[in-house]
């Protein structure tokens, strides 16, 4: 008789040649069951019926059995079976898994509407966000000039941060609108995948200043003392010696910042450990520089006659939602979005009889339907699977309340 150690090592690889077979019956009837009925098998079950498909008579009734345990071989034997049950019941569980998140109807409608992998998401600055990197080569859009090699490079080194919890579908539409942003592109097709990369389509810029430009409006350039941080799109007020013009920013460049000190001391950090560089507006340094500003038609002739200005910002009100959205992060509490899943706990059920507050502790400020918006819905209004929940409330109770609705 073999010493313990290797009766143990040659159950471990008898369970591994015989549980096979078991472990992909036991996968199928996982995805089976969940899949079609949204039944989940008991493990007991699947157990009892792996090991008895693998050979061994009388499934689990064979721990207790004499013949068994009182064998030459009986280490050998219980560790196999013990490994069977183990794998077998490894692999139904995903496959219920596998069977629950599973599209029902395989169509590109449902497969736009996947999330980024959890495995490419990162805790930055207190909430899960998701890095979308460039593969590949930036293509060509058919039907306009092909762009330049400069500007091919800098959209391929570039990498943007966005909400973790955004669709596939709305990560591509925001990303389109950034690339059109920020490099001013004619015409731009992104498409993502569940690991966070991108592969872009896009037409070079084939107008400039006159793209920024509104109907009825003229941009006129003027020599002018600048704030510090005027931006793009920023209310102003132009006094010239003769009049007091009110427009919108198109460009502003004033004397160049400052330059930081260096910091000879501090290690270098490879690129990997480097924090990621906020995404802010180009702002001016303030003093004197050149100003280019859309006004109307009347207002045109003054500004041309004008050798030099002076520039007011006009405050553009305070935006509440941001007041909303900070008093909310001071006390604790956090936004996000969730997509009601088919067979939920809130599919079929109004928001009184779901018991939101009471059991999730989290408030509904939201919901959006097919039709339309309803904020701050009351206790009777019904939830379908798709919906779109918009909950707030403290960290912990969001992610229950998302494992059990979303």
């Amino acid at each position: 008789m073999a010493s313990l150690p290797l009766e143990i090592l040659m159950g471990i690889y008898l369970g591994l040649l015989v549980g096979v077979i078991p472990a992909l019956v036991s996968w199928a009837l996982g995805f089976g069951f969940k899949y079609f009925t949204g039944v989940t098998v008991p493990g007991f079950g699947v157990v009892v019926l792996s090991i008895a498909l693998a050979g061994v008579s009388g499934g689990l009734l064979a721990l207790a059995d004499e013949s068994i345990t009182q064998a030459p071989n009986a280490e050998r034997i219980l560790t196999a079976i013990l490994l069977v049950g183990m794998v077998s019941l490894y692999a139904h569980s995903k496959g219920d898994q596998m069977g629950a998140k599973f599209p029902k109807r395989l169509s590109f409608e449902k497969l736009r509407d996947r999330r980024i992998s959890s495995d490419v998401v990162e805790l930055m600055g207190g909430r899960d966000e998701v890095r979308i990197q460039v593969v590949g080569e930036v293509a060509d859009m058919e039907g306009y000039p092909p762009l330049s090699e400069p500007l091919r490079a800098e959209i391929r080194g570039e990498e943007w941060t966005f909400p973790a919890d955004l669709r596939i579908g709305e990560l591509e539409a925001r990303l389109e609108d950034r690339l059109q942003t920020e490099f001013d592109l004619g015409d731009v097709s992104v498409t993502v995948d569940e690991q966070g990369r991108a592969t872009i389509v896009a037409a070079p810029p084939f107008s400039g200043l006159s793209k920024r430009i509104g109907d009825s409006r003229h941009a006129v350039s003027v020599d002018a003392l600048l704030p510090t941080g005027l931006a793009r799109n920023d209310e102003v007020t132009v006094l010239t010696p003769d009049a007091q013009i009110r427009g919108t920013v198109v460009s502003a460049r004033s004397g160049d910042a400052t330059p930081e000190p260096e910091t000879p001391d501090e290690p270098e950090l490879d690129d990997a450990e480097k924090p990621p560089t906020p995404v802010q507006a180009p702002t001016t340094t303030g003093g004197e520089g050149r100003l280019t500003v859309a006004v109307t038609r009347t207002d045109v002739q003054p500004l041309l006659r004008a050798a030099h200005a002076k520039v007011v910002v006009e405050p553009r009100g305070i935006r509440r939602e941001y007041e909303l959205v900070s008093l909310l992060r001071r006390a604790g509490s956090r936004f996000r979005k969730l997509s009601v899943r088919p067979d939920g706990a809130l599919d079929g059920a109004t928001l009184g009889e779901a018991g939101v507050r009471g059991t999730y502790g989290v408030g509904v400020l939201a919901i959006r339907k097919q039709g339309g918006w309803q904020v701050g819905p009351r206790g009777d209004t019904d939830v379908q699977a798709g919906d779109e929940l918009y909950a707030v409330g403290k960290r912990d109770e969001l992610e229950t309340f998302a494992e059990a609705v979303a």
